[in-house]
């Protein structure tokens, strides 16, 4: 499903096994490594020579780096009316994510649970994966999201 930039999304709006995908996103080399020198400062993400020699044979994007450019994927892909509320997740990143990989994000709604104290919200599980572009998931996350229903007009 494709959402309109000015369309927000609510508890309402959901339904068990409807999907999102987003736009592409591409891994740029050099906010590859700056992200890497700020945040993961380790040799395969930053050291050619010594990547050369790593399980990943070549530069490789810090899981977490993947991850930042999933969340920017998702808030653009999935607009929920109050934001993307994070109340946990399971995380992996089964294939490696490289220097001007072209990746996308495709969403699945696993679960609905409405809260039954407060009947404004409930907890959407979703299974994003993002994907390179070889259809290669480079990161699979389950993630439970606190959604709330649409406000009152008045």
């Amino acid at each position: 499903m494709t959402v309109n930039e000015w369309e927000k999304l609510y508890l309402d709006d959901l339904s068990v096994g409807q999907t999102f995908e987003s736009d592409p996103v591409t891994v740029v080399h050099e906010s590859m490594l700056a992200f890497a020198r700020e945040f993961d400062p380790q040799p395969f993400h930053l050291a050619p020579a010594e990547a050369e020699m790593s399980l990943f044979r070549g530069l490789a994007a810090s899981g977490w780096n993947t991850a930042t450019l999933t969340m920017e994927m998702l808030v653009v892909s999935v607009p929920l009316g109050n934001g993307i509320i994070g109340l946990g997740i399971e995380l992996a990143w089964p294939t490696p994510t490289y220097p001007d990989d072209v990746l996308h994000l495709n969403c699945t709604v696993l679960a609905i649970d409405h809260s039954a104290s407060k009947a404004d919200r409930g907890v959407v599980t979703m299974l994003m994966e993002t994907r390179n572009q070889y259809d290669k998931v480079v990161q699979r996350a389950t993630g439970k999201l606190l959604v709330f229903q649409r406000p009152a007009e008045d």
